[in-house]
């Protein structure tokens, strides 16, 4: 496989147990679908959940996870896009919420850190997409960048759903307590592995074994050793191994944790 001409990392020895990646972008990964679930499978990852970010990206991932077994799709308007989300384009992710196929509304949110759209704006539609994933009870997946505080508030004002993710979490151990008392779970991804990310090893260290969720973000955040490369959901394996060795828990126990985690929360697949 090949991404922008670089090659891809050689495939990771495959985990004991089946695991699955909570959060992926398939369509910005240089590589057909089928490929792309092929090399992951290969490494243990029997399923995937790929993530619009917009109304255009929201219908492909639904329309994908229509085509291909065993991907399932979030659809969302991210917070940076969120200037001039008319109610129009919410009731169509409404709309795309209610397909089968799509197991969690998401990526919204806040993101104070780009500060591409007004917080106004931001604060709008993540009050209506929590909104949409209570109505069609489906998880809710959060994108959280320097808006802790936010996150949290907004949740509490609007009433959490169910079922809430925080994708690439992306607090200290304080907040993993936080969101541990609250039932939200925590997905990471392959930056925990980064060498200057000791808070985010801390708030694993501290997050309940069945709140915890693993992903790639792909094509972003590609865990070491290779870092700097292309990422694939098929590299989740440097992660899982690495997250297991933080926590002190086997492998296999953490594995089958990740998928049983996965079943309550984007269940029925």
């Amino acid at each position: 496989m090949s991404l922008g001409g670089h090659a891809f990392p050689a495939l990771p020895e495959r985990l004991p147990v089946d695991v699955f990646d909570s959060h992926c972008h398939l369509d910005l990964v240089d590589t057909p679908v089928d490929e792309q679930l092929a090399s992951a499978r290969a490494a243990g990852i029997a399923r995937i959940v790929t993530i619009g970010v917009d109304l255009p990206t929201s219908v492909l991932a639904a329309d994908t996870a229509t085509e291909f077994d065993h991907v399932h799709a979030g659809v969302a308007i991210h917070p940076n896009d969120t200037t001039g989300v008319t109610d129009a384009v919410l009731a169509d992710i409404a709309a795309l919420a209610a397909r089968p196929e799509v197991v969690a509304v998401g990526e919204t949110g806040l993101d104070y850190y780009r500060d591409w759209a007004p917080k106004d704006d931001q604060h709008r539609s993540f009050r209506a997409h929590i909104d949409i994933a209570k109505r069609s009870g489906k998880a809710l997946v959060i994108h959280d960048r320097e808006a802790h505080d936010d996150v949290l508030r907004l949740l509490e004002e609007e009433g959490a759903p169910d079922k809430v993710v925080f994708h690439c979490f992306s607090g200290d151990a304080e907040m993993a307590e936080v969101c541990a008392a609250r039932g939200y779970v925590m997905s990471f991804a392959g930056n925990v592995t980064f060498k200057n990310a000791e808070p985010l090893r801390e708030a694993l260290r501290v997050a309940p074994l069945d709140l915890v969720l693993v992903e790639t973000d792909a094509p972003f955040l590609t865990p070491i050793p290779h870092r700097g490369k292309p990422n694939a959901s098929y590299l989740i394996p440097h992660t899982v191994r690495f997250m297991a060795e933080v926590k002190g828990v086997d492998l296999e126990e953490l594995c089958t944790a990740i998928t049983a985690t996965g079943d309550r929360v984007f269940g029925p697949w």
